[in-house]
């Protein structure tokens, strides 16, 4: 008995979440200190920085540092 086209293509969806799944990024756990190198304040409840200009900052930190071109 041949297999159904459809049977074949939620079986190749499910493989192809399942591995999705198992290579998406660990998140990193939640710090207790503001994760900008600069700050040093404690973060607040739920997040891992003091302050939303504190996020902001260090996202344009990560940003410039992964998009720093090498001479």
């Amino acid at each position: 008995m041949c297999a159904d086209p459809i049977d074949n293509a939620s079986e190749l969806e499910l493989l192809n979440t399942q591995i999705a799944l198992a290579n998406r990024p660990v998140p990193e756990p939640r710090s207790l200190t503001c994760r900008n190198g600069d700050c040093g304040e404690p973060s607040r409840d739920g997040c891992n920085y003091c302050s939303p200009e504190c996020r902001e900052d260090h996202e344009r930190e990560l940003w410039a540092a992964k998009n720093r071109k090498v001479a």
